[in-house]
């Protein structure tokens, strides 16, 4: 009787099962159908792949919906490669020493001398000179290139005119700014945040050097060095690209925004820069 009695319950639980499953599966049928009908209304994509949709969405509802869900969320991430992991952000209360060796640290001019020996590139062209100079860095924590030095020389006199600036970076959570200062021949950043807890004692998440000692030869090297806790390779090349967009280029909307910041910071809007990284053709 006990067995007989157990197998009731099974029957009866299957049953149960079964009927709740059976309501989920309907309610997720119903919410894959609405979807749908909104694809198809905005998807100007929609009728080319709607046969295949269609038999997704028919044989499981909850797999489509599911597949929506992966689409959706891959939209709102940002557009210029984010950060897969999240910052921690205990590390910025936290003063750090200054990045850099010794020889590199002095803040108030870096010479080329302090990282190669000169007469290696004497007798070298322009082309050859960038190219010892990316090769023997390409193993390293850092980011580097060779400018031109008419974009150069447009760099320092935008300097000059607008020392201190913002920039964004993409994060997991949305985006982080960093704060830049331009000291003769040197970039110093360190996030917004940071700053503001240490002020002029915040430590670097990044300093960029540009060395001119190669000039006549039409290029200035640089040389970044960052943070590997704050930042890593990816997010140090996005803060360098920028720099070189808002100094070195005219471009009429990113100067205005230097301006703004600079001359009336009470009307500099923090979503106009996001909007202007988001822009980028890459």
């Amino acid at each position: 009787m006990a067995a007989i009695a157990f197998v009731r319950r099974s029957i009866v639980n299957s049953h149960k099962f079964a009927a709740t499953r059976s309501i989920q599966m309907s309610a997720a049928r119903q919410r894959s159908e609405k979807v749908l009908e909104e694809m198809k209304e905005k998807n100007p994509y929609f009728e080319k792949y709607a046969n295949k949709i269609a038999a997704v969405q028919q044989s499981s509802p909850e797999e489509f919906l599911s597949r929506l869900d992966s689409v959706e969320k891959e939209k709102q991430k940002p557009k210029f490669g984010p950060s897969k992991v999240e910052r921690d952000y205990s590390e910025l209360l936290k003063p750090k020493a200054p990045l850099g060796t010794e020889a590199t640290r002095d803040g108030s001019h870096r010479k080329l001398s302090d990282i190669m020996r000169l007469e290696l590139v004497e007798d070298k062209s322009a082309d050859d000179i960038k190219h010892l100079w990316l090769e023997y860095h390409k193993d390293k924590d850092v980011i580097t290139a060779a400018i031109p030095v008419n974009q150069y020389n447009l760099m320092m006199a935008r300097a000059k005119l607008y020392p201190v600036f913002i920039l964004p970076i993409p994060r997991s959570q949305g985006y982080e700014f960093i704060m830049l200062q331009f000291a003769a021949n040197t970039v110093h950043f360190t996030p917004l945040l940071n700053y503001q807890v240490h002020k002029e004692n915040a430590p670097e998440c990044l300093n960029i050097t540009m060395f001119t000692e190669c000039s006549d030869k039409g290029i200035v090297l640089m040389r970044g060095e960052y943070d590997t806790k704050v930042l890593n390779a990816q997010e140090a090349q996005c803060l360098a690209n920028q720099v070189q967009l808002y100094y070195s280029q005219n471009n009429e909307s990113k100067l205005q925004l230097l301006d703004t910041f600079t001359q009336n910071p009470d009307k500099f809007k923090h979503m106009d820069i996001i909007d202007e990284l988001n822009n980028l053709k890459i």
